[in-house]
């Protein structure tokens, strides 16, 4: 019997020579993007699986179709580990995405028009979290609270004025570029104060929750704790929202159908998976080397002069102003790093004078490399590489002979699923 692989190479080259291309650039350089990590290969096999096939509107118990026997076994085990692994009342895990995820917290426990605090995108906040330009912006007012000037810590002072101020509703943090832990129960009292729910969207540091090496959200009292199921979790593209047990109904019934219809089943499939794994000992193990390997990479590019946002890191994640390091803009550092292997993202930094698609700084993490092995020594090499690269932005025989070292690291260090 023909493999599904070689029914693609021979139905449709152009596509397999695409997918073919990917797992080559996966295999010879190195992930970064702290937003990005290599799936389990169980969820792979799972995504590719004949639950892709079923359309399962509704809810375990209560679907509009027929045949729903083994899509509601698993979507109830997705559930309840969730609930484990987050020590959670309530966990729906049928959101397509993140954005999806956070507007069914919105449109469920808010009317519109209602005031939301929240992170500011250029301050290291989401889209989702207020930005003019989403349609969560356009719905809700959002009042946006920005990091300290001098250090790009939040200044938990300006969130309490502005609590008290404008009176929102819901208090949210979380983030997608803010190198540090948060202070919930600070963000709580805040909450309290003016009568407003708490919501955290750890969809970026959420493995590192699982794995018990940072905060979790809900032992200071959350109402709503979001998030995806890659990134550090390392699962498929999905997304979760886990709450009390007495917000359950509004959030379930926000999602559908409130906001979208048939879930994926494929991918509550693999995050099933993903969440029983996270319930394993290897994996406290695994969101340790995260944290470890974050802190070394940060030691050594500040040893050899690079300037971070915050001055280091508290999670996976390092946020590097390439303008004032070495007289580049995070767009050409991003490229110029591309070319040797080393795959990060341009990203913004807290006033950032530059424009979004040309900003100041590059984002890099840690989950993607540790899922490959990669330990304290390999962080610090990728350091130097980096630096290197960048403080000789004009030496295109350097970036060449670093690209070799780097498919060489590389090579000892298979992706998951691709051996």
């Amino acid at each position: 019997m023909r493999s599904c692989r070689d029914l693609l190479q021979s139905n449709d080259p152009e596509v397999f020579e695409t997918l073919a291309g990917e797992e080559n650039r996966q295999r010879l350089g190195v992930e970064l993007i702290p937003s990005e990590n290599y799936t389990y290969p169980e969820v792979l096999a799972v995504l590719g699986s004949v639950f892709t096939n079923k359309y399962s509107e509704g809810y375990p118990g209560r679907r509009y179709y027929g045949g729903q026997e083994f899509t509601d076994r698993v979507e109830n085990l997705a559930r309840e580990r969730a609930c484990e692994v987050f020590k959670c009342e309530h966990a729906n895990v049928q959101p397509l995405s993140g954005s999806p995820m956070n507007q069914a917290v919105y449109l469920g426990l808010l009317e519109p028009g209602d005031t939301i605090l929240a992170m500011d995108l250029s301050h290291g906040g989401h889209l989702t979290h207020g930005a003019p330009v989403s349609h969560m912006g356009r719905l809700f007012n959002f009042v946006r609270y920005k990091t300290d000037a001098s250090e790009g810590a939040i200044d938990a002072g300006e969130v309490r004025a502005l609590a008290r101020e404008h009176k929102p509703k819901l208090v949210l943090c979380g983030y997608t570029s803010y190198p540090r832990d948060l202070d919930y129960a600070a963000f709580k009292a805040v909450a309290d104060e003016v009568g407003a729910f708490t919501m955290c969207d750890a969809s970026h540091y959420a493995g590192l929750v699982a794995g018990g090496v940072m905060r979790n959200p809900f032992d200071y009292g959350f109402d709503v704790v979001t998030t995806t199921s890659h990134k550090s979790l390392r699962g498929p593209r999905g997304g979760m929202v886990l709450c009390r047990k007495d917000l359950a109904a509004r959030i379930d019934k926000s999602v559908f159908p409130g906001l979208q219809g048939g879930p994926h089943m494929n991918v509550i499939a693999g995050i099933a998976i993903t969440m029983g794994k996270a319930l394993a000992p290897e994996f406290r193990d695994y969101a340790r080397q995260v944290l470890l390997n974050a802190k070394a990479f940060a030691a050594a590019l500040m040893a050899d002069g690079a300037q971070l946002v915050t001055g280091g890191t508290d999670n996976h994640m390092l946020v590097m102003n390439t303008s004032k390091s070495f007289g580049l803009d995070g767009k050409v550092a991003e490229e110029l790093l591309d070319e040797v292997g080393i795959t990060t993202n341009k990203q913004i930094v807290p006033d950032d004078p530059n424009p979004p698609l040309r900003p100041s700084g590059i984002r890099i993490g840690t989950p993607a490399a540790t899922t490959r092995g990669m330990k304290e020594s390999e962080m610090e090499r990728l350091a130097g590489w980096i630096v290197d690269v960048l403080r000789h932005p004009d030496d295109a025989g350097r970036r060449v002979a670093i690209r070799r070292e780097v498919e060489e690291m590389c090579g000892r260090f298979p992706v998951p699923g691709l051996e």
